[in-house]
């Protein structure tokens, strides 16, 4: 099974700049002037569509938010050290995003962006049990 997290954007375009900073994968194939498809890990994609091509389905307009809007979903995944997460968010913040939390537990550290539409990013790592 793939996962796909769909987020509606104000700018398809600002986005793309955005993910591709990140270090993520576009996947050209499923992407267009309206959409731009993300690999972040198999299986597991984010696409940013247009706020017009996302109300076109199903429905959704009471759903689109604005980057002033509380994130509907948090997306969160595991890295593969601290210093990964770390480097992901700093790159984040490098291309505009906005920097939350870092929480480190005893058994994970997890730190927290929004992307600049406002959803919501915690990558985390999970140290290794002593």
């Amino acid at each position: 099974m793939s996962i796909y997290n769909t987020c509606p954007v104000e700018d398809v375009a600002r986005s793309t700049a955005f993910y591709t900073a990140l270090g993520w994968t576009l996947e050209a194939d499923m992407s267009n002037d309206q959409v731009s498809c993300f690999a972040v890990a198999p299986g597991q994609f984010v696409m940013v569509g247009s706020r017009e091509m996302y109300a076109s389905v199903g429905g959704t307009e009471d759903l689109i938010g604005t980057p002033d809007t509380p994130s509907k979903i948090t997306v969160s995944f595991d890295l593969d050290s601290q210093a990964a997460v770390d480097a992901l968010v700093e790159r984040a913040a490098a291309a505009g995003a906005r920097v939350g939390d870092t929480d480190d537990y005893p058994f994970m550290y997890q730190r927290q962006f929004d992307d600049p539409d406002g959803y919501h990013y915690s990558p985390f790592w999970l140290k290794p049990t002593g």
